[in-house]
């Protein structure tokens, strides 16, 4: 492997960063636009022969489809990223992503063609699932792998991609919805943040083709020809590290969920106005695109697991504030919850994860490791939305269980952080202890 000069690698490094922020950005504005649908219009167009909560169940079922597949794509493009490169599967996952949601974006809905079209619509979102699913682990890696310091930092940029999707989608949504009456946004209107990403497509390949594989992937390539399979070895080496890695991110993403997801229809439901609602979760997460890099970046100096336990904790209490801000009726305490929520709480506790997933595996397993657990951690984001809704019309619209599940998942968080030792200064080059050197070493 050749080395290259300070600026040349200063140069590599800014290319790399732009390609993984900007890269997650696109895949998360498709990923998180159908979020978005989900809880303003899919109901109404894909389920209108059901009556309205229930078609918004049915629509967050859909949307739970997705999050159930990424760990599939997890270990899909793991697998080839752990032995064929990062970079490889990081152009493949993009062009999938933005060719579904284009799709998508065309189908016809229920009216035309029946049950037909809520079928398609599921299959694609489990495409989607699977191509996120392998998205955001190679984008880690690329960063984690490439920085020689400040990896907390780098590396929250792909973690940042995702707020920075999600306040582009909502924009986008939101701005169409503002454009057009409710009848010419529900049949046309929609589709037209979806048929943009073919644009966002040609823009994120273009920095995407331009950077370099990582040198921990190229010191392993050129040293180790047959690494035989990374699933089997995370699960027989590391099964507790992707455990753990289950636990601290599970939390964070049911109060994703609850946050961007659920909250929309939630506020929906209770009287807001559709675009009141969308704008001021585009706010807040504008708010987590700048967090989520000062919150990492203080990991670098403190350590993973302070900032993430601050994160969660403070989550967990702020559960049993966020729906009574709500109910209030008055859109300035909407926004405020949905800023401490999406902008300030949820930051410290999903920023720090990009750095510490890559931390807890090995660079022969380390793409399907990290995907893996993020990525059934992520599940929580997808079922969550449908979970709440459901306890909505059983309960009557008593959301204290929802916060009491919320809390309860930042306990768990909690504790698997406190179990997990110090990762800010390993070396990513350097193989992980398997669990049972672990165990001897803590005898």
């Amino acid at each position: 492997m050749s080395s290259i000069s300070p600026a040349d690698a200063r140069s590599q490094m800014r290319r790399v960063v732009a390609s993984s922020f900007t890269g997650s950005l696109i895949e998360y504005y498709d990923f998180m636009l159908y979020s978005t649908a989900s809880a303003v219009v899919f109901g109404k167009v894909f389920f209108s022969n059901l009556d309205g909560l229930t078609a918004t169940i049915a629509s967050f079922a859909t949307f739970a489809a997705g999050y159930l597949a990424r760990p599939i794509g997890g270990i899909v493009f793991g697998h080839f990223g752990d032995r064929l490169g990062r970079k490889k599967m990081l152009v493949l996952t993009m062009t999938l992503m933005a060719g579904v949601s284009t799709v998508i974006g065309l189908l016809p809905t229920y009216a035309a063609i029946g049950f037909w079209a809520p079928l398609l619509l599921t299959l694609l979102r489990v495409v989607q699932g699977i191509a996120v699913g392998g998205e955001w682990g190679g984008a880690v890696l690329m960063t984690a792998e490439h920085a020689t310091s400040r990896r907390g930092l780098w590396a929250s940029f792909t973690n940042a991609g995702a707020p920075a999707g999600l306040v582009l989608s909502t924009a986008v949504m939101s701005a169409t919805a503002g454009l057009t009456t409710d009848a010419q946004f529900l049949s046309w209107g929609w589709r037209i943040p979806f048929l943009l990403s073919l644009g966002l497509l040609a823009v994120g390949l273009y920095i995407r083709l331009s950077v370099r594989e990582t040198p921990a992937f190229e010191q392993l390539h050129e040293a180790v020809h047959d690494r035989g399979f990374p699933l089997l070895e995370v699960l027989r080496d590391h099964w507790r590290n992707l455990l753990l890695t289950v636990g601290v991110g599970l939390g964070a993403f049911i109060a994703q969920g609850t946050l961007t997801t659920f909250v929309v229809a939630y506020a929906v439901n209770v009287g807001f106005a559709r675009p009141s609602v969308l704008n001021a979760l585009t706010i807040a997460s504008a708010c987590s695109v700048v967090l989520i890099p000062v919150w990492a970046g203080l990991t670098d100096r403190v350590g993973r697991r302070p900032v993430i336990l601050a994160g969660a904790v403070s989550m967990g209490v702020f559960a049993f504030a966020l729906f009574p801000l709500i109910r209030t009726g008055s859109w300035p305490m909407l926004l405020i919850a949905l800023v401490i929520g999406v902008g300030i709480l949820h930051p410290a506790w999903y920023g720090p994860l990009a750095a510490l997933c890559s931390e807890m595996f090995s660079t022969s397993s380390r793409y399907t490791g990290a995907s893996l657990g993020y990525q059934l951690a992520g599940i929580g984001a997808g079922v969550a939305p449908l979970i709440f809704t459901s306890m909505q019309k059983s309960f009557d619209n008593n959301t204290i269980g929802v916060s009491l599940i919320v809390a309860a998942f930042a306990l768990l968080s909690v504790a698997c952080v406190l179990a997990i030792s110090e990762t800010r200064h390993r070396n990513l080059a350097e193989p992980v202890a398997a669990d049972n050197e672990f165990e001897r070493q803590t005898l």
